[in-house]
């Protein structure tokens, strides 16, 4: 049986309200990607927030009366309920009780695929539930299972917050085996540009990162399609690549939960050399969500990261004005559509120029035996000038710092 949703939210003020109306709709669309049915939507206007309900007791028995009307089994908040509310509501409406946090995380096991995805997500299910264990009667069924069974002598409670303490440590080694392998793969990369795409949820950046990698990652027009970060290469010219990384999308009050245990994904947004900053420009909130996207950065300790803003689904515009308008106040934006290939010329162009603004000049010098070592450094950047000098070719090469620095230590060891 799916559920059918009632849809709250609280504001403290009348002039809040559209804004309120903006934030549940994007509820609406987080609910049906999990599968549930949005029957109706409902604010409440209070100037202080009711410590027992949020809402205040009347309107939550007003809440009960419409879910018994319509047949509404499940009731979302937009707002975080601490659990204490959460208990009092589900007594006073009768039916379950989550907020948005509950929602996302939901979508997020939804859509984990990879042991690695898996693992993260239940790391953070179980870090936002233990927080809501006392007096809600969650049974660990609600959890996805297999943390174990009771021992005797012991409560429920008891029970279900140790198992709870014991599997998020197992987890939480599990996830630091991981990062070091993601470290090592990093490592491995540092030779080549680092671009990582990031960006609101469901604004095209798997698409894009099939067209600039010809890689073939699914696409989903849904809400946290990817949550494993996938990397290939891209060939910027001739003498120089990089690895473009596509990673999970962000969202307004991504839970912290989530934010704490994709820390090893996130990771490849904070060593990237280039962030494209991906905004779906048919988005009506486009420019609030690219403000989430900032604060988010600057959250995951990216915020201080080259980026370079790309509006993408211009073929979703039919208004000029839009475009113009937005081009006005984002003049260093890149417009495209990844879905049709309009403006990636303009777009490879925009990360050649990123690219070489983080290029350096070094002059090496080669004996004139060693064509292995002259292949090499040809192919580690872009000759400026060469020329033959005392039995020995004198190069002056552009290309990365770190790539750079390791060839002249071999060179030293040559000589």
């Amino acid at each position: 049986m799916s559920n059918r949703v009632l849809l709250v939210g609280w504001v403290s003020s009348p002039g809040q309200r559209w804004l309120k109306v903006s934030a549940l709709d994007e509820l609406a669309e987080l609910t049906r990607t999990a599968g549930g049915t949005v029957v109706e939507k409902l604010i409440q206007v209070r100037n202080k927030p009711e410590p027992a309900t949020l809402i205040g007791k009347g309107k939550a028995e007003e809440i009960a009366g419409l879910c018994q009307q319509h047949n509404i089994n499940l009731v979302v908040f937009d707002d975080a309920l601490a659990p204490t509310q959460l208990r009092n509501l589900e007594e006073i409406i009768g039916v379950r009780v989550i907020d948005r946090a509950a929602v996302i995380l939901d979508i997020f096991a939804l859509h984990a695929r990879t042991a690695e995805a898996k693992v993260q997500v239940e790391l953070a299910q179980l870090e936002y539930f233990k927080t809501r264990l006392t007096g809600l009667g969650i049974e660990m069924s609600r959890l996805g299972g297999g943390i174990g069974t009771r021992g005797p002598g012991e409560t429920k409670l008891e029970v279900d917050r140790r198992r709870i303490e014991q599997r998020i440590t197992v987890l939480r080694r599990e996830l630091a085996r991981i990062e070091k392998e993601r470290v090592v793969q990093r490592k491995r990369r540092t030779s080549l540009f680092r671009i990582a795409l990031a960006g609101y949820t469901n604004t095209g950046k798997s698409t894009l990162f099939n067209r600039l990698t010809s890689a073939d990652v699914k696409v989903s027009d849904q809400l946290f399609a990817t949550l494993d970060a996938n990397t290939k290469v891209y060939q910027i010219d001739r003498n120089v690549r990089a690895v473009v990384t596509d990673t999970v999308g962000f969202i307004r009050n991504l839970p912290v939960q989530l934010v704490a245990s994709f820390r090893s994904t996130l990771a490849e947004i904070r060593e990237a050399d280039l962030v494209l900053y991906i905004a779906d420009i048919s988005d009506p909130q486009v420019e609030s969500r690219i403000e989430t996207v900032r604060e988010t950065l600057s959250a995951i300790g990216a915020g201080e990261k080259p980026r370079l803003l790309v509006f993408n689904k211009i073929d979703r515009v039919y208004e000029e004005g839009v475009i113009s308008r937005l081009r006005r106040c984002y003049g260093n934006a890149v417009f495209i559509s990844a879905l049709t290939g309009a403006g990636l010329e303009q777009l490879h162009q925009a990360i050649e120029r990123c690219v070489d603004q983080q290029r350096v000049v070094r002059t090496f010098t080669i004996p004139e035996d060693r064509g292995d070592l002259l292949a090499w450094v040809l192919s580690s950047g872009t000759v400026v000038t060469q020329r033959l000098l005392n039995g020995k070719r004198q190069l002056r090469i552009k290309g990365f710092p770190a790539q750079l620095a390791r060839i002249r230590k071999v060179l030293q060891r040559v000589r």
